[in-house]
This record gives structure tokens, C-alpha cells and sequence, in this order.
């Protein structure tokens, strides 16, 4: 079936003639009748697949020459409820009126629509892309969470209800999630995807991501979604770097296992590994994160929280109240901070001559329960620096997926994806979900 089949394959089938987006359209539409009452993935929309007929008729009709055919045609794509899209409310996971949250579509749907994408709906997001979760589980074990705050779009993906999905991250909300979906996971560098017309969260640190199933798909997206996309260099096998320290001190032990376990078939894959002390302060990296987020969500969300405060749930109503408290000086130099942090570690890389540092996607597996989303702490540091990271599938524990975290300079997008076919070739891999 070809809900089963990769992001690069599903495109190449639909641009040819070999499949029809009518009929694509037709067979997501039994796998979600199939799935989407146990996992949870999308936002409720009741003429969902009598408009996504119409679209895909209309593509068809449009593009009758595959010559035509824009790189995308035809594929469907999820998008996290914090991304404005015409005509679809944006809810953001809250209980504050939509007409309240409006605003122009996303740049990087206008992008999508203009690649010929079909949106396939609106997928579930923690409340305003924080921590108060969503009803979506994980596709894997419906007793776990899929993680956050991108929930419905990892699990869409990894349930084989969209080869692509858009997703956020201003801590770990999209390599935990596809970490814990077991999905392939961009966060770029900081800027490189527009972020007009999706709900702030924190400015300095928000950044547009998305969700594959495969790294093959990975390196296709970007060069739709980036502005400005490089063809995929040549590359030589990149120097591999564990950043030993505090920071690996965070992971769970059976996640440690695992990520000793990752870092070991890279070196029977014949890959140099290079151990460094990095992030001996990722306490403070952890603190000052966590209070440029509150300082700038409070501000993003000044108006709002003034006028439906009473309707937030209670993190998130916290994060803002811990907003209020944060002087200017303290912002300013948390700011400031994610700069000095980004020098330290490609100091680091430079001195030891690494290329791509290895680490945990998450602590450990999906939790248990879908109250919480996990702890996003592994993704931490690398968000506060903006450097481009890539969750790949790596090993399962118990039926449940683990991912590795593969992380670059900052700008080195197109380098780390076309390292990481390689980096995934050694690695054990996942298989597919349960549901």
C-alpha cells in the first residue's frame, strides 16, 4: 500500500501517473477510519475527505501532464494546530476562541500549496505548543504518549496517515516526538524555515520543523520548505562526536544503553568517534532556557492571557506568570546566551574536529499514560544554540522506539542530511507500528 511507503517514493509515484491523488486520497482515507479512533492524530473536520476529493481533482486536472507536476503533487500533508491555515480555525490545543487566534496562512503552507500539497488537516499540538497534552497516543503502544508538542503530526506520520507533517520545536517538540514515534525528525537551524504566520511561542528559540518516515524523504522536504536550499553536497563520512558530561548524565539508564549501543554500530560501521567533555553547565543552559521561554510566551501572549487567562491550563498559565517575572536584563542576557552557547560548542567541534555530535533523542522511551509529553531535555541545548538537529529511528526497547539525535553546525543543514543516509544505514532501525 502506498500509505506505507516513503515521502520520495510517494512523490515519485503521484508526479508519474503511477498513482492518482484521487486514489491516494482514497487510501488514507481507510487507514484513517482504521486508526484515527485509537491514536488520535487529527483535528476534527466533518467534510474532510469530500474537500480533499475536490482538491485532489482539481490537482489532477491542473497538472494532466506529469512534466508539470510540481514536486509535491498531490502529496498529503499533516500540519500542527499552531499553524495558521486558510480556511481551517487555528486552536492551538486551547479552549480560547479560534476567531481570537486568527491571523494570514503560514508561509510555509503557502509554500506546501504552491509545491502542490494537499493539507490533509489540522494535527493535534499540546496547548499553544507547551506542555498540557493532547488526547493523540503513540501508534507504537497506545498506552504511551507520542510526546509533544507535535504529537499528532509525529504519530500521523508514523501511523501512515501522511508522508509529511509540519511541527514545531522551542524545546524538544519535534526530535522527542519523532523520537518516541520512531520517525525521522528535522529541526533546522535556526530561521532557515520561516516561521510567519505560525503562533508564537518563544521567538528567539521557535523554530518550524517537520516529520518524515524515512531520511529519504527528509532531504526532499527541505528543498521545497528552506528559502534558500542547496542541491545535496558531497560528502565525505563525517567525524562523530559523543559530547561527554552532565549532559549525558540527564539520559534515563535504558536510554544511556541504547545511545552506548547507537554509538557503537556507527564505530563497527567504521565511523571515528571522538569523545569530548561538552556542556558541563547544561544546568544553567536548562534554567536560562527555561526563563527565555517563559519571558518571551508571557509577551507573546500579553493580549490573550489578559482576556482568557481563566481558560489556559495550569502550565501553561504558569510558564506565563513565571514570564512576568523576568526582568529585561535577564532576557536580554539569556539571548545573549544562546550565542555564547552556539560558540562554545563549534569551539568544541573545531578543536576536536568533529562534524555531527551523537546524542539521545529523548531520555529514555515514551513514557507511560498520555499526561505528559516527557521531558525534553536532551533537546534542550541544541535548541537554545539553534543548531540543526535530525531524530532518526535507531532501536526499540520493549516495542517501543528509540531515536538517536544527530546534530550540526549552525547552517550545516544540507551537510548533516546528506550524512545522515549513512548514519541511518548503520543503525538498527525501528520496523513499523502496531496500530
Amino acid at each position: 500500500m502506498i500509505t506505507d511507503a516513503a515521502l520520495a517514493d510517494v512523490a515519485a509515484s503521484l508526479r508519474d501517473g503511477g498513482t492518482e491523488p484521487s486514489s491516494y486520497v482514497a487510501e488514507i482515507r481507510s487507514r484513517a477510519e482504521d486508526v484515527e479512533p485509537r491514536i488520535h492524530t487529527l483535528l476534527e473536520e466533518p467534510d474532510r475527505w469530500s474537500r480533499l476529493d475536490r482538491e485532489a481533482s482539481a490537482l489532477e486536472a491542473r497538472f494532466d501532464e506529469p512534466a508539470t507536476r510540481p514536486p509535491l503533487y498531490g502529496v498529503p500533508v499533516g500540519v500542527k494546530d499552531i499553524f495558521h491555515v486558510d480556511g481551517f480555525p487555528t486552536r492551538a490545543g486551547s479552549d480560547v476562541p479560534p476567531e481570537a487566534l486568527t491571523g494570514p496562512e503560514a508561509a510555509v503552507v503557502r509554500t506546501l500549496r504552491e509545491a502542490g500539497a494537499l493539507v490533509l488537516g489540522k494535527t493535534v499540538t499540546t496547548e499553544f505548543a507547551y506542555f498540557e497534552p493532547g488526547p493523540t497516543r503513540n501508534p507504537h503502544d497506545t498506552d504511551h504518549t507520542p510526546g509533544g508538542s507535535s504529537s499528532g503530526s509525529a504519530a500521523a506520520v508514523a501511523a501512515g496517515l501522511c508522508p509529511l507533517a509540519l511541527g514545531s520545536q522551542t524545546i524538544g517538540s519535534v526530535v522527542r516526538p519523532a523520537a518516541f514515534c520512531g520517525v525521522v525528525g528535522l529541526k533546522p537551524t535556526y530561521g532557515r524555515i520561516p516561521i510567519d504566520g505560525v503562533l508564537p511561542v518563544a521567538p528567539s528559540v521557535d523554530h518550524v520543523g517537520f516529520f518524515t518516515r524515512d531520511v529519504g524523504g527528509a532531504k526532499l522536504a527541505p528543498s521545497v520548505l528552506y528559502d534558500h536550499w542547496l542541491p545535496s553536497p558531497q560528502v565525505e563520512a563525517p567525524v562523530l562526536g559523543v559530547p561527554e558530561g552532565p549532559y549525558l548524565s540527564q539520559a534515563e539508564d535504558v536510554g544511556r544503553e541504547h545511545y552506548e549501543e547507537h554509538v557503537e554500530h556507527m564505530v563497527q560501521a567504521g565511523y571515528e568517534v571522538r569523545r569530548v567533555d561538552l556542556l558541563d553547565d547544561v544546568e544553567a543552559v536548562n534554567d536560562r532556557h527555561q526563563r527565555l521561554v517563559a519571558a518571551e510566551t508571557a509577551l507573546s501572549h500579553s493580549e490573550w492571557f489578559d482576556e482568557y487567562g481563566g481558560r489556559y491550563a495550569e502550565a501553561t498559565a504558569e510558564l506565563i506568570r513565571e514570564g512576568h517575572d523576568v526582568g529585561v536584563g535577564e532576557l536580554r542576557e539569556a539571548r545573549v546566551g544562546r550565542r555564547e552557547l552556539r560558540g562554545d560548542v563549534e569551539r568544541a567541534m573545531d578543536a576536536a574536529g568533529i562534524d555531527v555530535w551523537l546524542a539521545p533523542g529523548a531520555p529514555g522511551p515514551a513514557p507511560e499514560g498520555i499526561d505528559t509529553t516527557g521531558d525534553p531535555v536532551m533537546n534542550l541545548p541544541w535548541t537554545h544554540c539553534g543548531l540543526p538537529a535530525v531524530a532518526l529511528p535507531a532501536s526499540v526497547e520493549d516495542g517501543l522506539p528509540i531515536g538517536l539525535q544527530c546534530v550540526a553546525r549552525f547552517g550545516d543543514d544540507e551537510r548533516l542530511l546528506a550524512w545522515t543516509e549513512g548514519l541511518a544505514e548503520a543503525l538498527p532501525g525501528v520496523g513499523g507500528p502496531s496500530v
